[in-house]
């Protein structure tokens, strides 16, 4: 399976990879953002696996693991740079030796030095989609910021950019700029984002879905037991933002959603984070989950959903209905 990266015109596998967890530890003042200790070697291995089972777009960003998400994927790509779709971030301003995120900058000098170091880390001279990390920047920013990007397309170091964001009319903000393709939105099953998603389409953007199987509870392996460990990004310390998770243990009311849309989700021999990735498809013919894996057994797993396509319509009306939405 195929999809369009938006208005770019650049094919790419319906379904991506996301490199945050393969990034390890890292943290905001005190705060975890990562997703624990994590084996380079195995996170090579994923990403071959993922290559050899049809997924040619990796999404990082520089701040996951303060830079070693990129310098992992770099050593995975070694050789086949030209094969795959790359996408970074940038925007947060972090220290590589502490691994500790220090602040945000989206200035125009910033942003020229973050793309150089982005291209160091990843080993290319050109990054294929480079986004805004900062969801929330003030609108009256947005020109400035569209300037520089235009300007690092025509450096041939960057070919599209797009912005990571929840908001819809930020999404159209940055659609202005001749190069913007992409949003990239927290979008799943049990967090439908509809105007996010219509946005995306009326515009022609590529809309990478963030949290494809959020954070981990659609694929089904937690329970009302589960407790998460201290460095997790989901674990007892976790950021305000966190809203699936607390004191480390995933909400209940969202493990009783879950087991409401099971038995459609896992329907024809799908797993139930194959279903999960098959309703994203269904949803919007813009949408490119892009679900984080660190094992080799979570890429496999992951890229079976290939193989069975998109629910049906008559599936996405039962979760709806199931869900108590629409």
């Amino acid at each position: 399976m195929k999809r369009k990266l938006g208005r770019s015109g650049i094919d790419v596998s319906a379904l991506g990879m996301g490199c945050w967890a393969i990034g390890g530890t890292f943290w905001r003042d005190t705060t975890p953002v990562g997703w624990g200790e994590v084996d380079d070697d195995e996170s090579v291995a994923t990403i071959d696996e993922a290559i050899e089972r049809g997924i040619t777009f990796f999404d990082t960003a520089d701040v996951y693991g303060a830079g070693h998400s990129e310098r992992v994927l770099a050593r995975a790509l070694a050789g086949k740079r030209h094969e795959v779709v790359v996408a970074t971030k940038f925007g947060n301003v972090f220290d590589e030796d502490s691994k500790v995120i220090t602040g945000s900058d989206a200035a125009p000098e910033y942003v020229r030095r973050a793309c150089d170091a982005s291209l160091r880390r990843l080993h290319t001279d050109y990054i294929d989609l480079y986004q805004l990390h900062i969801g929330d920047l003030p609108l009256e920013r947005v020109d400035d910021l569209l300037e520089t990007l235009e300007r690092l397309v025509e450096l041939g170091k960057v070919r599209t950019y797009g912005w990571s964001t929840d908001d819809p009319d930020r999404a159209r903000a940055f659609a202005r700029g001749e190069h913007c393709t992409a949003v990239q939105a927290n979008v799943n099953v049990l967090q439908d984002a509809p105007d996010v998603l219509a946005t995306a389409e009326e515009l022609n953007l590529a809309c990478l879905n963030r949290g494809p199987l959020a954070m981990g509870l659609l694929t089904g392996k937690f329970t009302s037991d589960t407790v998460l460990p201290e460095n997790d990004v989901r674990g007892p310390n976790a950021p305000e933002w966190m809203s699936l998770f607390k004191d480390g243990k995933p909400l209940p009311e969202l493990l009783e959603r879950l087991e409401a849309i099971r038995e459609v989700l896992s329907s024809g021999g799908r797993t139930l984070a194959q279903g999960a990735i098959g309703w994203l498809w269904a949803r919007s013919g813009q949408t490119i989950p892009i679900p984080g894996c660190r094992t080799v057994a979570q890429a496999r797993e992951n890229a079976g959903a290939l193989e069975h396509g998109p629910l049906s319509e008559s599936q996405l009306e039962e979760i709806e209905r199931l869900l108590g939405r629409g």
